[in-house]
C-alpha cells in the first residue's frame, strides 16, 4: 500500500468518524418519548403518579399488607404490559402462573426491578417505564403488577 493510499484511507475514516459523531440523533427520540410520557400522565389525571430518581413513575394502586419486598427475595407476580396507546403487549394475568423471580437482581428490565422494590406482599402498582429503563427502543410502557407472594431470599427454582 502506497503512502498516498495510506493517507486516503486516513482521511476517510477521519470524516466518517466526525460525521457519525454529529449524527446525534438520540436527543431528538429521548425528547419525544418525554413528550409522549407527558401526555399519557395529563389524559390520566385520576393517576398520581410519583417519579422516582431513576425516572421511573410509580403509583400503588392498593398497598399490600406484607412484607416489603428487597434484593434477592423471590417475587411470584401478575403482570399485564402496554403500551402508552393502550395495547397490550404480554400478561400472564387470569393464568394461574404467576411469573417468578428474584428481586432487583437483573433477571427483568430494570424499570420492572425498580417497581418490585416499592411493593409489598398483595399490593397492586402501576408503573411507567421509560425506554432507558427498559428495552432502550424509546417506546415507554406501562405495566400493572400484582405482587401475590413474596418468600424471603432466593427461591428454590434456581433463579
Amino acid at each position: 500500500m502506497t503512502g498516498k493510499s495510506r493517507y486516503t484511507i486516513f482521511v476517510i475514516i477521519t470524516v466518517l468518524v466526525v460525521v457519525s459523531a454529529g449524527c446525534d440523533i438520540s436527543g431528538k427520540y429521548e425528547k419525544e418519548e418525554a413528550a409522549e410520557i407527558q401526555n399519557y400522565l395529563n389524559s390520566h389525571p385520576e393517576l398520581n403518579y410519583e417519579q422516582k430518581a431513576s425516572g421511573l413513575y410509580y403509583l400503588d394502586e392498593e398497598v399490600g399488607t406484607g412484607e416489603l419486598a428487597v434484593t434477592s427475595d423471590t417475587a411470584y407476580f401478575f403482570y399485564s404490559g402496554y403500551y402508552l396507546d393502550g395495547t397490550k403487549f404480554a400478561t400472564n394475568w387470569g393464568t394461574t402462573d404467576t411469573l417468578v423471580y428474584p428481586v432487583n437482581e437483573r433477571w427483568l428490565i430494570s424499570g420492572f426491578d425498580e417497581a418490585l422494590t416499592y411493593m409489598r406482599e398483595g399490593g397492586k402498582s402501576k408503573i411507567v417505564v421509560p425506554s432507558k429503563l427498559g428495552y432502550y427502543d424509546y417506546h415507554p410502557l406501562l405495566y400493572d403488577i400484582f405482587l401475590a407472594r413474596l418468600v424471603p431470599g432466593p427461591g428454590a427454582d434456581g433463579k
